[in-house]
């Protein structure tokens, strides 16, 4: 896949799936695989950073970091990436110029497919609807996706957002078309986990990645640097850890009748059920009893 930010570099024609695409959730697959079916080159044309970093002024937290959404539009079959870089100066572009100087003059695009939600141009004011009346005025055929499921639910980044700060992993699973997922290097911890017999990976995942609400999940594990291929069954703890007075959120994952080190190793943890919120228990016995129904919860929904 050619990335580049450089609208110079662009490889045209094109056809371009426009939109933010954090998460490529199910809706987002919806607006991308249209292009992929274009005789001329599939083209996501996306911002970086995420305009709501941009406006804010502060760091969000994204459901697919960029590296992260990378690899799921390799994955899908995108030939080529336009990161926008997101500024004053794209912010201040009105709809009809956006369209027209950066999308039609520099991009080429022979079709362009969008979601029935996408705001763009000068204070959002641009639609879906406005897009394709302009396109349409240089014979571009611009192609508006409902984001609706087959239940008539509603995809969006927010609502995967909102399921994941609330512990509804399930759906927010169904939502995205897969797990979700943390990947990071695991590093060294306090080893309190190993002294009650659950040693523990201490992940890192990237500082940008969305964080889900603190508490127990059933997850599996994998890694491209360390031979655990299959996915294996882990039990992972996310949060402050009250019962050693921990001082800091960590993420810690113990994998189920396995052993061996990973220090320094990538794992990639995909979550498959939230088993219970994080609790202080009065002793390290108690918490020992209770982590071993969490680990018998996680063998049993395999």
């Amino acid at each position: 896949m050619w990335i580049t930010s450089d609208l110079e570099r662009a490889l045209t024609p094109t056809a371009i799936a426009l939109g933010n695409f954090d998460g490529v959730h199910r809706g987002h697959q919806n607006v991308i695989i249209p292009v992929l079916q274009q005789p001329v080159r599939s083209t996501v044309v996306t911002f970086e950073p995420h305009p709501r970093e941009y406006f804010s002024g502060k760091r969000c937290s994204l459901l697919t970091p960029l590296e992260e959404k990378i690899s799921y539009l390799k994955a899908l079959g995108v030939e080529q990436l336009i990161l926008l870089p997101f500024n004053q100066e794209l912010a201040s572009l009105s709809p009809e110029t956006f369209v027209k100087e950066i999308l039609i003059a520099k991009l080429n695009p022979h079709y362009i497919s969008v979601g029935e939600d996408f705001r763009f141009g000068y204070q959002r004011k641009g639609t879906a609807q406005d897009l394709s009346a302009i396109a349409l005025t240089k014979s571009i055929e611009v192609n508006i996706i409902s984001l609706k499921s087959n239940q008539q639910q509603r995809i969006s980044s927010s609502r995967i957002r909102a399921c994941l700060n609330s512990g509804e992993i399930s759906l927010a699973n169904e939502l995205l078309g897969r797990p979700y997922n943390l990947t990071g290097t695991v590093t060294t911890g306090e080893q309190r986990g190993r002294t009650i017999g659950f040693p523990t990976a201490n992940l890192t995942p990237p500082h940008n990645k969305l964080i889900p609400r603190y508490g127990v999940y059933a997850v599996e594990v994998t890694s491209s640097t360390f031979p655990i291929t299959d996915p294996h069954p882990a039990v992972m703890n996310i949060g402050m850890r009250p019962t050693v007075n921990g001082k800091h959120p960590t993420i810690e994952v113990h994998l189920l009748n396995w052993s061996g080190n990973l220090y320094s190793h990538s794992l990639s943890i995909a979550m498959k059920q939230f088993l219970r919120p994080e609790e202080k228990f009065s002793s390290l016995d108690e918490l020992k009893a209770q982590i071993n129904r969490d680990c018998e919860q996680a063998i049993s929904r395999k």
